[in-house]
């Protein structure tokens, strides 16, 4: 059994399309297609169900490429650990990035470690705090920016904290609050809002406010897309609370403070086990 045999069922998995793996891989498909069905005569199963137009892991193939996985990351991380013990950075970086991230410039952040580190590979990833969290700490993420109402803080990973805000109203140009600079929750409770999906610590961080205030309000639109979320306000269809960052850099809004609004917290995490030179390079080149 080869690295490379590993690498390209994984490719196949992924794409679930031998001529994409291949591509992916930079391998000749028959060399690709040759090199999976040795491995499937060595191990004595089929990895994968082949038709003319379908290709799908079997359960033999699902059970193996678990194992696969923890190889190719293995050794991975073995070459990335053997290049930082000469000085030099080198592998892949997946971040995880939260829609409102706003205490770092994450375009800047990523200007300045690719001139640092030119030899590392690094893909991008967004969703919700919790569910990054969770991959952080399963190591299908190297690092995240999260971001939890004030009082929570993410378990299972190891955190530095960003910054502490307190969120602010956007409203349309035409709605009744706009000739005003503060708002309590209960006037904003009057009309309908924009809010993050139930269940997610983007949403938790308005509805832990409400319920404090005993207050009930109308999500009338649930998104993940702060950008999104602005253009359903400014049209006048809703009112939101956002990050005073990402509420100031739109100009089709009005921005309030709000009085009683809730605070919440971004961080940095990353996992406690063992984080690779290439993830230890990222969080020194933060500011």
């Amino acid at each position: 059994m080869e690295l490379r045999q590993l690498r390209y069922t994984l490719a196949v998995a992924e794409t679930r399309n031998f001529t994409r793996a291949a591509r992916q891989c930079f391998v000749a498909q028959s060399a690709l297609s040759h090199q999976i069905g040795s491995l499937e005569r060595e191990l004595g199963v089929q990895l994968f169900a082949r038709t003319s137009r379908r290709v799908e892991l079997t359960p033999a193939g699902e059970a193996f490429l678990v194992r696969a996985r923890q190889c190719i990351e293995a050794a991975d991380l073995a070459a990335a650990e053997a290049a930082a013990a000469v000085g030099q950075v080198r592998g892949r970086l997946r971040i995880g990035i939260i829609p409102t991230v706003s205490a770092v410039d994450i375009p800047a952040v990523l200007q300045r470690y690719r001139e640092l580190y030119p030899q590392v590979s690094v893909s991008l990833h967004v969703a919700a705090s919790d569910a990054m969290s969770a991959d952080v700490a399963a190591g299908n993420l190297d690092v995240a920016f999260l971001g939890l109402p004030a009082g929570r803080e993410p378990q299972g990973v190891d955190t530095r904290e960003l910054a502490r805000e307190k969120l602010v109203a956007v409203v349309s140009p035409t709605h009744p609050l706009a000739d005003q600079s503060k708002v309590t929750l209960r006037r904003l409770a009057e009309s309908p809002f924009a809010d993050f999906p139930v269940g997610s610590q983007g949403r938790a961080q308005s509805d832990l406010a409400f319920e404090a205030a005993e207050l009930e309000r109308e999500v009338a639109y649930e998104l993940m897309s702060a950008e999104l979320m602005l253009r359903i306000v400014s049209r006048g269809l809703a009112v939101a609370m956002l990050p005073p960052p990402i509420a100031h850099a739109h100009r089709e809004v009005h921005v309030l403070s709000v009085v009683d609004g809730p605070q919440r917290v971004e961080y940095v995490a990353w996992s406690r086990f063992n984080p690779a030179p290439a993830t230890r390079a990222f969080l020194d080149a933060l500011p």
